[in-house]
């Protein structure tokens, strides 16, 4: 196993549609995803997409920790989850959930991202079994958030107000006025760029 360098924003790998992956046994794949492990692991990170270690395949990695669940979740905590040529789908269209996110690909910086407060997504893992989950709160966010590297998205394209992005060390000694009854402005999640805050 091996600890792989991450893209920075502005790398072209991070703006193209990843390809699916045809054969998940790969040993290829199978490699790639104990590297993504080792990497997201130093990397001190909650998810990780084959984009932003240069490879351009369908595949993304995350959990959720006790530390980043709240009440609305609908679980305590998510353990290390392997999706491969995943697909998502929102439950809840028009309801949208602020929240602060970060990523390992633009790092130092945060953003107040609109997300779908609750998801359904599927996808095969790295044993090529079926997974498909409902995820909300922050599982759904982290899911959201590493789903849009695969398809050459990243979060400050999903942000609504730019002014609401910056250095995650002056938005938490200065954190703006984000309030309101349909955001999660109290916590500020790191996304995939940070375990703990």
């Amino acid at each position: 196993m091996s600890i792989l360098k991450i893209a920075r924003m502005g790398h072209p790998v991070l703006r193209k549609v990843a390809k699916r992956v045809e054969n998940p046994n790969d040993p290829e794949i199978i490699r790639l995803i104990a590297d993504m492990i080792e990497t997201l692991k130093d990397a001190g990170g909650v998810g990780l997409a084959a984009p932003q270690v240069f490879q351009s395949v369908a595949v993304m990695i995350f959990f959720v920790p006790p530390s980043r669940t709240t009440e609305d979740d609908a679980e305590s905590e998510v353990p290390l989850t392997v999706l491969i040529n995943p697909e998502i789908e929102p439950l809840e269209d028009d309801e949208k959930v602020g929240g602060w996110e970060g990523c390992l690909s633009i790092p130092g910086f945060q953003g107040f991202v609109p997300r779908w407060g609750k998801i359904r997504y599927r996808g095969i893992d790295q044993n090529g079994d079926r997974v498909e989950k409902t995820a909300s709160g922050f599982h759904a966010r982290v899911v959201q958030h590493e789903y849009d590297h695969l398809i050459g998205v990243m979060y400050p394209e999903r942000m609504e107000d730019m002014t609401l992005m910056g250095f995650t060390e002056e938005l938490r000694r200065d954190p703006p006025d984000v309030s309101s009854d349909t955001t999660d402005a109290d916590r500020q999640d790191d996304g995939d760029a940070q375990q703990e805050e």
